[in-house]
């Protein structure tokens, strides 16, 4: 059902707040775009005036900042930064399409969607493709890059009747970029680098999964099921024919000859199933059914795209492979049907022929070992012997825990083991450079006993106590390399209230918390708490670096005087005032001249 005034809810400060509370803590917030705008600065007052331009329709879109990022094929992948006002907007426009949208896309796409990800779209294939026969890997060149201006302003004209938003929305498409200080216009594309990109993405590749849904898989699909196996039910009669003659020998041999042959007509030509799953610009069909058939089901989708979405395949990267024998690559994961005859469970059955089996790629784990050996042998890494101990172990730590947590569903993540072995080498290497030690001696230093629901881990851990707190611990290992069947994610509804988090309400108490000055506040923020670490020259850190420090937080609420003197590097307004009545009264001046300079000088 097609939906009116969606521009009018641009005009509730809520949804900004909101979307505030959201992007604040992204690590791109401080990075300027075509501006120098970032979230410093961020107040209500910023706010209001969006709102009031929205209104009047005088907000413009502003080019965004292209940049480049390597890829692992050794192409560049283009990236596009918003100003910080481009990006509140985003979001804003994100969180109203996507309650609209999310209902209605398929349960086959799984790309840049609450409640689902990778792991969901593997699951649904372990869990449902069994039988299949071929897989047919795909990849969209360019997706993002390529995706038509009209079309998609076609397909949101479907849904949204509301000609003042959908104006806003071809403007955002046609607002252009800016590189090496040349401003170009964008002909086609997403401005892939804000969270609404991959909303429009899957806006517009949703009509491909509509048409596999509603044209492909119908014609594809035959039969109720596979017939059984006409030798099969010829030896199995054989078999027991014997047992009634009490034939134990011929019986047994019998009995070998059928576990070689399947029980159900594997080229059974009535029978076709086909199944698909996507995530974003990458899709993956399982086909039970000739050779030919899948290759004339690689040409359809080609021609589709082509023809009804103007995007082109990967050639290198689209390709119709045996599931058995070959499987796919896919979201990280080499994808086989298992086979084995020998292999039965406690009903005598072979069960795990024709299920699906998830595997850690070969070359992918030998990619990950070689980051942390050189010459065949675990290595140190010089990057990081200037870091404390603490630093580094929670840097192998942290990447240790990707590695584990994302192959937990591979029947194989035992293999990980190696790449454990030569990180912890690794992490030991490290910390034996810095201190001009030994292995040995690092490990009888950081080694320990974990105790945890699977039982006791040999674990690497270094320890920072802390009074009346609890220690900070920085810990590498622990994590049990057993093959998970499901993958654990929080679901989020696709629109939710609005949610006041801590820094939404100390905004809308108008209160500087320096000076304590009410009404007209800003943020200030700094781009990580490294920044508000002590001087390295030995000078004492400015007092709104203290407080910050003291409560952990990358942001305080301040006065526009306040956060003028804290850019401008003077004595904060508390400072003077105490300073100025000492001097009026006589007394001596013992305060300590605190003044409010960057944390980076």
């Amino acid at each position: 059902m097609p939906i009116e005034d969606v521009y009018r809810q641009l005009y509730n400060p809520t949804l900004y707040l909101r979307a505030y509370g959201n992007i604040y803590s992204h690590n791109g917030a401080m990075t300027p775009g075509t501006t120098p705008e970032t979230v410093d600065r961020m107040s209500l007052r910023k706010i209001e005036q969006i709102i009031d331009d929205i209104r009047h329709e005088r907000f413009r879109w502003t080019p965004v900042r292209r940049t480049s990022l390597p890829r692992q094929d050794g192409k560049k992948r283009l990236l596009g930064i918003p100003t910080w006002t481009d990006k509140l907007v985003l979001e804003v426009v994100r969180s109203l399409l996507e309650a609209y949208y999310e209902p209605q896309f398929s349960d086959r796409s799984h790309g840049f969607r609450p409640g689902r990800g990778c792991h969901t779209a593997l699951i649904e294939i372990y869990r449902t493709w069994k039988g299949t026969k071929w897989f047919i890997q795909g990849d969209i060149t360019s997706c993002f890059d390529n995706i038509d201006h009209s079309l998609l302003s076609a397909l949101l004209a479907r849904q949204i009747q509301d000609n003042r938003f959908l104006r806003l929305m071809s403007a955002l498409l046609q607002a252009g970029y800016g590189e090496q200080w040349v401003s170009s216009e964008s002909l086609s594309g997403v401005p892939q680098g804000s969270g609404l990109s991959p909303l429009l993405a899957n806006i517009y590749l949703d009509q491909m999964d509509t048409w596999v849904e509603q044209t492909l898989m119908p014609e594809h699909t035959r039969g109720a099921g596979r017939a059984v196996n006409r030798t099969y039910r010829q030896i199995r009669h054989q078999m027991e024919k014997a047992r009634q003659n009490r034939d134990i020998e011929a019986a047994r041999e019998y009995e070998k000859h059928l576990r070689t042959l399947p029980f159900y007509d594997v080229n059974d030509p009535l029978y076709r199933r086909l199944k698909y799953v996507r995530y974003a610009d990458d899709f993956l069909i399982g086909f039970a059914g000739p050779k030919a058939e899948a290759e004339q089901i690689k040409v359809e989708i080609r021609d589709f795209l082509h023809d009804h979405l103007k995007l082109e395949f990967s050639e290198q990267k689209t390709l119709v492979t045996h599931a058995r024998t070959q499987g796919a690559r896919f979201l990280g994961y080499d994808i086989k049907v298992q086979h084995e005859d020998t292999l039965r469970d406690r009903n005598n059955t072979r069960s795990v022929n024709g299920v699906i089996g998830l595997y850690v790629p070969e070359d992918r784990l030998q990619e990950l070992c070689a980051r942390y050996m050189k010459d065949g042998k675990p290595a140190q890494l010089p990057a990081l012997v200037i870091e404390p101990d603490f630093d580094i172990v929670s840097q192998y730590g942290a990447q240790w825990r990707h590695y584990a947590q994302w192959f937990l569903l591979a029947h194989n993540v035992r293999e990980l083991t190696k790449l454990h072995w030569i990180m912890q080498s690794s992490l030991l290497r490290t910390l034996a450079w810095k201190h001009k030690s030994t292995v040995r001696k690092m490990a009888a230093k950081y080694k320990t006993k974990l105790k945890t629901e699977d039982g006791i881990f040999t674990c690497i851990e270094v320890k920072i106590e802390r009074e009346n707190k609890p220690p900070l611990v920085a810990r590498f290992g622990g994590i049990p390399l057993r093959h998970k069947k499901e993958a654990i994610i929080r679901d989020q509804l696709p629109f939710y209230p609005p949610r006041r988090t801590e820094l939404i309400k100390r905004l809308l108490a108008d209160t500087c918390e320096i000076c304590g000055a009410a009404g007209d506040v800003e943020v200030h923020h700094v781009r990580k708490l490294a920044d508000l670490a002590k001087r390295r020259d030995g000078r004492e850190r400015p007092e709104w670096a203290k407080r910050m420090a003291a409560r952990n937080r990358k942001t305080m609420v301040v006065c526009p005087s306040c956060h003028d003197d804290i850019h401008a590097g003077r004595m904060l307004k508390t400072n003077r005032v105490c300073l100025e009545a000492k001097l009026t009264t006589g007394e001596p001046d013992d305060t300590e001249t605190v003044t409010s300079g960057s944390v980076r000088d």
